[in-house]
């Protein structure tokens, strides 16, 4: 099946939106706290899921087990994150400190409102219709658990709880039918 010119136009525009809110995110982030590569999505995600093991961090993250370690001591030893004993035993749990809730919240703010400055030049309505195509378009790239976690890394779940996220609802589809 052939592409499009028009359809070709919006895949490259969407692909030129997406990469410009992420590398502001980035950028601003890396300038306001200090910390870039996966350390945001680290923090965001031990906010999300107190509790969970390196390994499970490590494939929500997309990375090597060695990597994954290496970041994780630097939180510790900043910080922001402490290893606690894990419920079998042999993995360790980790748990943001004090100092790591504080910055989940500046990286969250942050990716507020470079967000904001896009949704900004819209309409009341076309942001209702932006939520509701984002909404699907997120549950087609809802394939597994890792891919959910993996989209849902630097969400704030205050704001988007389980019951209304469209990538957990879709995951959930998923399990059921299994």
């Amino acid at each position: 099946m052939a592409i499009t010119r028009k359809k070709q136009r919006t895949l490259n525009l969407l692909g030129a939106f997406a990469l410009g809110v992420s590398d502001r995110f980035h950028t601003v982030i890396e300038a306001s706290t200090g910390h870039g590569g996966e350390t945001p999505a680290a923090i965001v995600s031990l906010g999300t899921e107190p509790g969970i093991s390196i390994n499970t961090l490590r494939q929500i993250l997309n990375l090597s087990h060695p990597g994954t370690v290496r970041l994780v001591d630097r939180l510790e030893k900043d910080g922001f994150v402490e290893r606690r004993p894990g419920t079998d035993g042999r993995t360790l749990a980790l748990f943001l400190t004090e100092a790591g809730q504080e910055l989940r919240q500046t990286i969250l703010n942050q990716r507020k409102q470079q967000v904001q400055i896009a949704l900004d030049c819209l309409t009341a309505v076309e942001q209702q219709q932006l939520t509701t195509l984002v909404e699907k378009m997120l549950t087609a790239m809802t394939t597994d658990e890792m891919q959910a976690n993996a989209l849902c890394r630097l969400c704030e779940v205050e704001v988007c709880p389980q019951e209304c996220c469209p990538v957990e609802q879709q995951y959930r589809r998923q399990i059921s039918q299994l």
